[in-house]
């Protein structure tokens, strides 16, 4: 068997936020996971925390499923704890069931999509599922004043009193989506006007050169101007005034952007 070399991560124990019903369930089979020797699977969309509670049950090397077979085969040789990331992309699964028997592996898997009932019975004892954040309201915003704390640290900002804005919160990748939106929500708040001019300016510089150029990105500009209007004055005559521009004029551009 060739040595494939593979990148191992090892990780420490990291907490795992749970408010609403579903993941105070999870965090709770995890919890009777730390105290037994036993193989679990951890199942659900991506972003939903599984590598998070994986790292919560055990302190292992992590490997991810689509590596190499061989890669993986050393690994369990090597460790008797692993953490596999991705186990429905993992080939070769009766050589893996082999390995783990014979040197007496353990392992805390993960997967984002449906393992067939046959296999999950024959490697695991215990499966544990994580809904969506869409269903697990409850620890939405939580984990979004999580990411913040991290943010702040990242950028050293802990003197910064930043707000939450809950209508901005993206959960459409779970996670992923989420922390994208809060360090979003903290670039924004230290961002200048030289700092948007600077953007604009780098953005445009790589659209221009055809025909009608100011015309054609003249929408960057009114369509944030007139969403914030609605924001600020709720009404097209109060928009219309405030903006110092004829109210047909407005109503035409509300139109021509499907406002």
């Amino acid at each position: 068997m060739k040595n494939h070399a593979v990148a191992v991560q090892v990780v420490d124990v990291i907490n795992f936020i749970a408010y609403s019903r579903a993941s105070k369930e999870a965090l709770k089979s995890a919890n009777l996971l730390k105290s037994l020797d036993i193989n679990a699977l951890i199942t659900g969309e991506e972003g939903v925390g599984k590598a998070t509670l994986a790292k919560y049950i055990i302190n292992a090397p992590v490997v991810d499923g689509s590596e190499n077979i061989d890669a993986i085969l050393n690994l369990i040789s090597e460790h008797k704890k692993l953490i596999v990331s991705n186990f429905d992309k993992i080939t070769h699964i009766e050589m893996l069931f082999e390995a783990l028997q014979k040197n007496k592996t353990r392992i805390i898997a993960t997967s984002s999509k449906d393992i067939f009932h046959k296999i999950s019975d024959k490697f695991f004892s215990l499966s544990i599922n994580i809904p969506p954040l869409r269903e697990r309201i409850e620890d939405i915003y939580p984990l979004a004043k999580k990411f913040l704390e991290d943010a702040k640290r990242d950028f050293g900002l802990d003197d910064i009193d930043i707000n939450i804005k809950k209508n901005r919160l993206d959960i459409n990748r779970n996670c992923y989506s989420l922390k994208l939106t809060v360090y979003k929500l903290v670039i924004e708040e230290l961002m200048k006007e030289e700092d948007i001019i600077q953007i604009l300016q780098e953005f445009f510089l790589e659209r221009l050169g055809s025909n009608n150029d100011y015309r054609n990105n003249l929408y960057i500009y009114e369509i944030p101007l007139i969403k914030a209007g609605f924001l600020k004055f709720k009404s097209q005559l109060k928009i219309a005034d405030k903006f110092g521009i004829n109210r047909n004029t407005l109503r035409k551009k509300i139109n021509e952007y499907k406002l």
